[in-house]
């Protein structure tokens, strides 16, 4: 079957009905025209994984391999996957990056508690891809393990780096801190092609969006710190405006 998956037709040979439900709501239309991407899993791969993940069904485990050679592929059209929480707000969207147990989930939800506006595109594992001189968020049906997400994409405004603490603040990052930052969050591809293009992509990511460091605690002040920096709008005016809770 042939999917629309971050603008572009991918065609997944799966032999486990798990993906074909899975992925329904991204089921293209026209299942005749050609494909850009086509993936399957070998049986070598999926015993690797199975290996891998003991105790998982074999349509998830096919899912998760579908998935990676989907995004091994991704790079050679300019997109990539990037680990990170993609939050839209008026037009815009905010990836949340950090290491598991940071507070990427905590963090978003809270923005969704006190924002109405704001929504969770992807909670764990969207495509970024760049044209036209700007990168674009992209919602997936691999969502991470809470599930949180929605079909759609977003222009990508600045990439917010968590770290947990008692205070509340946020600042600039450096190129050279971002790029520190970033790469742990990359899925960087086997193949010598793939790899390049997704390292090129994330050096003008680096360049171009701008990325800040937020060490947060679970509170509503939290929020109010991180929207006035994204978003250069002020917090308090919108809540009072009727525009938040």
């Amino acid at each position: 079957m042939i999917y629309e998956l971050a603008g572009l037709r991918v065609r997944i040979d799966n032999r486990c009905a798990f993906t074909t439900e899975f992925c329904k709501a991204y089921l293209s239309e026209d299942q005749e025209s050609p494909w850009d991407i086509r993936t399957a899993v070998t049986k070598e791969e999926f015993l690797e994984e199975r290996a891998a993940s003991p105790g998982y069904s074999d349509g998830y485990i096919e899912n998760i391999c579908l998935y990676r050679a989907i995004c091994s592929e991704m790079p050679l059209f300019d997109r990539f996957l990037l680990h990170a929480a993609i939050l839209t707000y008026r037009g815009n969207g905010y990836a949340f990056l950090g290491r598991s147990g940071t507070g990427k989930t905590t963090h978003t939800s809270l923005w969704t508690k006190y924002l109405p506006e704001a929504k969770i595109l992807n909670g764990d594992k969207p495509i970024i891809g760049y044209a036209d001189g700007a990168f674009r968020a992209y919602g997936t049906p691999w969502q991470g393990k809470e599930g949180r997400g929605e079909k759609g994409e977003t222009v990508l405004k600045s990439l917010c780096f968590l770290k947990q603490s008692k205070e509340n603040k946020i600042r600039r990052l450096s190129v050279s801190e971002t790029t520190d930052a970033l790469f742990a969050q990359l899925l960087i591809p086997y193949g010598e092609e793939s790899a390049a293009k997704t390292l090129e992509l994330a050096d003008r990511l680096i360049a171009t969006v701008p990325s800040y460091l937020l060490e947060c605690d679970i509170s509503e002040e939290a929020v109010r710190v991180a929207f006035g920096a994204l978003t250069e709008e002020d917090y308090d005016s919108t809540v009072r405006g009727g525009k938040g809770l």
